[in-house]
């Protein structure tokens, strides 16, 4: 009789869930609707705090612990750390370099941007990936081929003994590391942009007995010129801040062969930390610049193309 009793006991309860478990779905709608409505802001939202957390780790805190350094004593010290000789002299020679580099890549890419763009001939697939070398290859390594090819024991170097000229540890070694890791920026920026542009307005320029010299100031720079001034910008950025290459092929000699790049890291390993936070505040405020001239330089382009 009991077990009867329980029987029936337990079928009203199984029905009893029954019901619930049919009725569930219909309860739970309006939260499965909440979410689906939440639910793309709250992956946009996700994905902001993840993109600024990672950005907070790799480069915020980095960075103002960096200024923070650099202005722990006051901007006294500060600006006592940039007159030192060392610091000047690794500025000038920095500067030195940028003036060296900057002019020979930019003929260079032009010249390459041209070739490839308007040009077809056998070889120039190869030409056109030979560009990208520099930044396939490391900076190091780029400095030891510089040492085997001009270094005491390298391929050229007898010959260069022989008639007293130094290359390795000199600065001749040190713009030449800092071309070939720059070479591609100003290339890489205007091939698109003689491409997009097309031969109609220079052809067109040379019907009308326009010489080659006149078809390029009046006709071609006018329409590179934002792409032109881009590449730049990333080029001399790139040889202000190169440490790599120029490490290997300098000697990193203090007051001689030692760029920025390379007086922040000398000044740190002797325990001159505020020095080299300093100096890192000046390249710091170089990236910055960079930044903003990059910025504008895009707005430009985007305006010239809507004309």
């Amino acid at each position: 009789m009991n077990s009867n009793r329980a029987t029936v006991v337990l079928r009203r309860i199984l029905m009893q869930l029954k019901r619930l478990w049919r009725g569930l779905p219909a309860a739970l709608e309006p939260v499965r609707m909440w979410l689906k409505r939440i639910w793309p802001e709250l992956v946009k939202r996700l994905l902001i705090g993840v993109a600024i957390a990672y950005l907070s780790i790799a480069l915020f805190i980095p960075a103002l612990n960096v200024f923070a350094q650099a202005f722990q004593g006051g901007i006294e010290p500060f600006f006592r750390n940039l007159t030192q000789p060392d610091f000047l002299h690794a500025a000038t020679l920095t500067v030195i370099i940028a003036l060296i580099v900057v002019p020979l890549n930019t003929v260079f890419g032009l010249c390459a941007a041209w070739v490839i763009a308007r040009h077809q001939f056998r070889g120039r697939a190869f030409l056109n990936s030979l560009l990208d070398v520099p930044f396939a290859v490391s900076p190091v390594v780029a400095g030891l081929m510089i040492m085997l090819l001009y270094g005491r024991q390298g391929w050229f170097g007898s010959l260069l003994q022989s008639a007293n000229i130094k290359v390795v540890f000199a600065m001749p070694a040190m713009v030449l590391a800092s071309a070939f890791i720059s070479m591609p920026f100003v290339a890489r920026e205007v091939i698109p942009v003689l491409e997009e542009a097309g031969r109609d307005q220079e052809e067109a320029a040379k019907t009308l007995g326009a010489s080659d010299w006149q078809i390029f100031w009046r006709v071609t720079l006018p329409t590179i010129r934002w792409g032109l001034l881009y590449g730049v910008i990333l080029t001399n950025a790139r040889v202000m801040g190169e440490f790599g290459a120029v490490s290997v092929v300098s000697g990193n000699i203090a007051g001689s062969t030692q760029t920025l790049p390379l007086f922040v890291e000398d000044a740190y390993k002797q325990y001159q930390t505020q020095a080299a936070f300093s100096a890192a505040v000046l390249l710091a405020g170089l990236a910055l610049v960079t930044l903003v001239l990059r910025e504008i330089v895009e707005r430009k382009t985007k305006i010239a193309d809507v004309e």
